[in-house]
């Protein structure tokens, strides 16, 4: 079990006010996933010229929260921004001291965050002959992610990218991103929580595990149904104003089925 936060944007200008209540509302949405892990936090901030800062510290979210480095972070955070990524992992397997097992997880361009466990992680690193950095299970991920061709249509990337994720086995709730479309988002939720809200007036897109912080920090007008289960989602800054939560594309995702002579 571990802990989403996200924050996904239409890159504009805005107030200092309205930068601060977005800073504020990320790190209330980490705090509160904190319960999900406390073994490690990290976060990214992705800018639309595909530039990307993380930091990630083996520590509770509740005192990552409180280091030079996260506060340091924040102040990326600006009118250039369409991403911002937290994660709070509780691990199943990848010792959380070595900084490569915790999320986010880098693999090339691509990087991203899971919640859940990936099975056939072992036998997937070996059959495609993907480089491996760390230990944990998530980094299949995004090395699979990692070897899909550039695409800039959008709707074949998300076919690709479907048929590729549709070889893992396990539970999985994914975000992930790609610094050579950093105005995409991936979202794909299988078995794992992931709720989203939009806030209007800052064409700000929140995604999170807990349902129980958008309720506490919105109140009633958060739909309990915004993310369809076993559905993979493509999310464009662009259209963040007009779609809100629903995605720019998506396809269903299923697990294939094997039969016994497979």
């Amino acid at each position: 079990m571990c802990g989403i936060a996200a924050l996904f944007l239409y890159p504009q200008p805005r107030s200092n006010s309205q930068w601060a209540s977005i800073c504020n509302l990320f790190t209330q949405n980490l705090l509160s996933n904190e319960e999900r892990g406390k073994e490690a936090t990290g976060c990214a901030v992705l800018q639309q010229d595909g530039q990307v800062f993380t930091q990630k510290i083996p520590l509770p979210a509740s005192v990552f929260v409180t280091c030079p480095e996260y506060q340091d972070l924040l102040t990326k955070i600006g009118k250039q921004t369409t991403l911002v990524l937290g994660h709070t992992r509780q691990p199943t397997k990848g010792d959380p001291s070595l900084n490569s097992n915790n999320h986010p997880l880098h693999a090339g361009p691509v990087f991203g965050v899971h919640n859940g466990q990936i099975d056939n992680d072992e036998d997937l690193f070996t059959k495609y002959g993907c480089p491996r950095s760390a230990e944990v299970d998530s980094e299949i991920i995004f090395r699979l992610l990692e070897t899909l061709p550039v695409m800039p249509d959008a709707g074949e990337y998300l076919q690709i990218t479907r048929s590729v994720l549709q070889l893992l086995e396990g539970q999985f709730t994914i975000l992930a991103s790609d610094q050579r479309f950093p105005r995409r988002l991936l979202v794909l939720k299988h078995d794992n929580p992931l709720f989203a809200h939009f806030l209007p007036e800052m064409n700000t897109l929140v995604f999170t595990s807990r349902f129980l912080f958008l309720r506490k920090f919105f109140g009633g007008a958060v739909n309990l149904d915004a993310l369809p289960y076993d559905k993979l989602m493509i999310f464009d800054a662009d259209t963040v104003p007009g779609m809100g939560i629903h995605p720019f594309l998506s396809l269903p995702f299923q697990i294939p089925v094997l039969s016994n002579g497979q």
